[in-house]
């Protein structure tokens, strides 16, 4: 059908159009996607077997939406990738405020017009990308906002009577019919203004002061909530709920390599970045587990959820603070450091709510923590586990490291602006590290070494077999008595 040669309500009639609601297009539609294997919901990445099978078995059976889920798990994105599954054009009255579909005219303008054109009644053609309406739901909005109000003003300039339906403004609703509507927020929506949506959902029906409208609005509303508002902030009543056809619940992702690619596509890097900036396998995952251990820490709220958007900040984080250091040194290129990570602690304490606990440790010093934890996590799964209790004749695998420290009277440090040459031939210095590697890690190349070898010294700290200090500029590493036999 070449829409650009149909302007009227006769020559669509002509062109053998069927009407159908928007429900049985998106059904339609999907339908479609799935027996030619198209992918609907691109870019959302954990979700292939859990949210997506049910979110397309929801749009098959024709259901109102509402999707729960923590904070960061792509509710909203989910909803609006459904406009895909719309057709390209629709048409519509010309001039209508509501998108009447001209072989099925629901207001009084297009009704009235169709009556006095005819066959002459001019259509224009609504794209897919404009059949997407959202709104926020705050404490602020109203029934008007959503469903309408009389408009004094426009009475005023017609000339109208308060009891003529033409003074009538639509709210957000009515002008998104044959629309995806969005409500972000649901709980967040007061009571009285939830209860306005019960006609609608079920009936078809809008109720604007004391007018008797008969408006069957053609609607796919998608909702989305967050559990903990349920109690914390509202909740969304009873009935409402009932009117909810599928209610899908969200998660963060299950693993580290799920999450990587989320924060892949997500970050918002640059050319110039990516081109300077080498990032060992092991700082990617490193990142991942910051967020997997900021979700188990008992100073972490779990309930508000950790959401995915930590890790995405902390990746540009984690590269402004190798570029920075590459611009001060005037360095073409430069490798992620795993001192570089105290630079993404301002990521962390913006995105975690913390419990009382977590309060009186102090979010920054949370966020340090929950680095440690992170390395300690991964560290077992490229060397030997430490054991707590070990003989002592028996010789462990980090013997050989700690005891190069214990002749280290002065510590060992590293600063944050080094160069590249320096900081390599710092930590090459600590020739136990290299015997490590080439049995635990013989295939690791070059680039991932240094940050390898920097990861075990963090490691062995975590274990308590070396004691690390923070200081303005840098990090020092000791033995783990270094501090209380210096001070005697």
């Amino acid at each position: 059908m070449k829409i650009e040669n149909i302007k009227t309500l006769g020559q669509l009639r002509k062109a053998g159009y069927q009407s159908k609601s928007i429900k049985d297009e998106l059904r339609k539609n999907l339908i479609t996607n799935i027996q030619n294997d198209i992918i609907t919901f691109t870019g959302v990445h954990g979700y292939e077997n859990t949210v997506i099978p049910e979110l397309e078995r929801a749009i098959l059976s024709r259901h109102n939406i509402n999707l729960l889920g923590l904070r960061g798990q792509a509710k909203t994105r989910l909803a609006r990738l459904m406009v895909n599954l719309l057709d390209e054009y629709i048409p519509c009255v010309e001039g209508s405020e509501i998108n009447d579909d001209p072989l099925q005219p629901i207001s009084r303008y297009a009704i009235e017009l169709i009556k006095e054109k005819g066959d002459d009644t001019p259509i224009s053609w609504l794209h897919r990308d404009n059949r997407f309406a959202e709104k926020l739901a705050t404490p602020d909005v109203t029934v008007a906002d959503l469903i309408g109000d009389v408009d004094p003003i426009k009475a005023a300039n017609l000339k109208l009577s308060y009891a003529d339906d033409r003074v009538i403004h639509y709210g957000m609703i009515p002008r998104a019919n044959r629309c995806i509507f969005v409500i972000n927020e649901l709980p967040d929506l007061q009571a009285r203004i939830q209860v306005a949506l019960f006609n609608i959902l079920q009936e078809g029906d809008i109720q604007i002061r004391g007018f008797k409208l008969r408006l069957p609005l053609d609607m796919q509303f998608v909702f989305t909530a967050n559990p903990e508002d349920y109690t914390n902030r509202g909740n969304i009543v009873t009935p409402l709920k009932d009117r909810i056809g599928s209610q899908i619940l969200t998660h963060y992702p299950v693993d580290i390599e799920t999450a990587r690619i989320i924060t892949h596509q997500e970050a918002n890097t640059d050319a110039r970045q990516t081109d300077m900036i080498y990032v060992p396998e092991l700082a990617r995952d490193l990142l991942e587990q910051i967020v997997f251990e900021a979700r188990e820490s008992e100073f972490v709220d779990a309930k508000s959820g950790v959401s995915a958007r930590l890790s995405i900040t902390a990746f540009e984080n984690l590269l402004s603070a190798a570029e920075r250091r590459s611009l001060l040194n005037s360095d073409d290129k430069t490798s992620i450091r795993l001192s570089d990570f105290v630079g993404i602690i301002p990521s962390i304490t913006g995105k975690v709510e913390l419990v009382y606990e977590g309060e009186q440790e102090g979010a920054a010093q949370v966020a340090y923590n929950l680095i440690g934890e992170a390395v300690k996590s991964l560290f077992i799964e490229y060397f030997p586990k430490i054991e707590k209790l070990q003989k002592q004749d028996e010789e462990g695998p980090y013997d050989d490291i700690v005891s190069w420290f214990f002749n280290q009277k002065e510590g060992f440090e590293l600063l944050d602006d080094l160069r590249d040459k320096e900081y390599n031939n710092r930590l090459d210095a600590i020739s136990p590290l290299d015997d490590l590697l080439g049995v635990h890690q013989p295939k690791l190349s070059k680039e991932d070494s240094y940050f390898v070898k920097e990861f075990v010294l963090w490691a062995l700290v975590e274990y308590k077999l070396l004691s690390k200090y923070r200081f303005t500029d840098g990090i020092q590493f000791k033995d783990p008595y270094g501090s209380f036999i210096s001070d005697l």
